[in-house]
């Protein structure tokens, strides 16, 4: 990227956020803080009215506003692809909330770039998984979990917990939501149980916002999420699989905390970090005929227990 798109770049990058700290843009464009320093003057003397703390990093003043700013094609693309991956994988509210900014985002393409993205809607889909349920939820979460967390605000949900078949209404604490296998997930501080639960969106049946701020304070999703995998108890486990067979195991390795895998003769040898033995014996069976455990032990054991009690029945 040659200095004048750099600069240019820096700009709308201190225009998309409050404040922009000079190692996070020296990181994004891969260059020194001393050359971040050199583009920053150059925008000052351009006239633009930055604002810098050391310590804290830099922002534009108030009211300052340059006119739309014009998308690549490529750039017009991705926001296409992200509307149809949002169609599918949020709920109503954010759909709609998508599908508004997309009509603003292509009022201010060129014509040549309005046609481009015509042309490429009828090319790019996103297909849902067929033998999944569809999700018949509209309380639209989303949107309400993430307006609690900006106002810090209690939720009051209706929520259907899997493991004990309960339906219970709980008053909780959002800290922040994340897309995993298929499903969207809360992290939030429940006062029902007087800890951090994770809740699945599509189990909440109901939902609304309440007046009663949060009781405490809570640490980012980010760093929750990172505390958790630390505090959990993960077991090397380590297989080996017929090649003719790998195929059909899939993504569904990855839900089983697959690491690594290296190519043998005949086989392949993968390894696991997992925070179930007792998950793992029980997907293992699905192939067993074809794989071997290595390590450990106890995994052998367990899933030698399984395959006998069926055998009796």
């Amino acid at each position: 990227m040659n200095r004048i798109d750099r600069v240019t770049a820096i700009l709308i990058h201190l225009q998309s956020r409050r404040v922009v700290k000079a190692q996070d843009i020296a990181e994004r464009f891969e260059v020194s803080l001393r050359t971040v320093y050199r583009d920053i003057r150059t925008l000052e003397e351009a006239g633009i009215p930055l604002v810098g703390e050391a310590g804290v990093g830099y922002s534009i003043m108030d009211g300052y506003r340059l006119p739309p700013v014009m998308f690549t094609k490529e750039e017009a693309v991705a926001f296409l692809t992200a509307e149809k991956l949002v169609e599918k994988f949020t709920d109503v509210s954010t759909k709609e909330s998508y599908s508004s900014a997309m009509y603003k985002i292509k009022s201010v393409l060129r014509s040549s770039e309005k046609e481009y993205l015509e042309t490429m809607d009828d090319h790019i889909q996103v297909i849902g998984n067929e033998y999944l349920p569809l999700d018949k939820n509209t309380s639209n979460p989303l949107q309400s979990i993430l307006k609690s967390i900006s106002e810090k605000k209690v939720l009051s949900i209706d929520y259907f917990a899997n493991h004990s078949q309960e339906k219970t209404k709980r008053n909780i604490e959002p800290v922040g939501i994340f897309y995993l296998g298929n499903y969207w997930h809360l992290i939030a501080f429940c006062q029902l149980r007087n800890d951090y639960r994770d809740f699945r969106t599509d189990r909440i049946s109901k939902i609304a916002p309440t007046e009663l701020p949060f009781r405490k304070d809570h640490p980012s999703l980010k760093t929750y999420l990172k505390q958790i995998s630390k505090e959990k108890e993960l077991q090397t486990v380590i297989m080996t699989v017929n090649k003719k067979v790998i195929q059909y195991i899939g993504d569904q390795r990855f839900y089983n905390g697959f690491v690594s895998e290296r190519e043998l003769k005949d086989t392949i040898e993968m390894t696991f970090l997992t925070s179930s033995l007792e998950g793992f014996a029980r997907w293992y069976l699905m192939f067993g005929d074809q794989a071997d455990i290595v390590s450990p032990e106890i995994l052998k054991k367990r899933i030698r227990e399984i395959a006998t009690l069926v055998a009796k029945k």
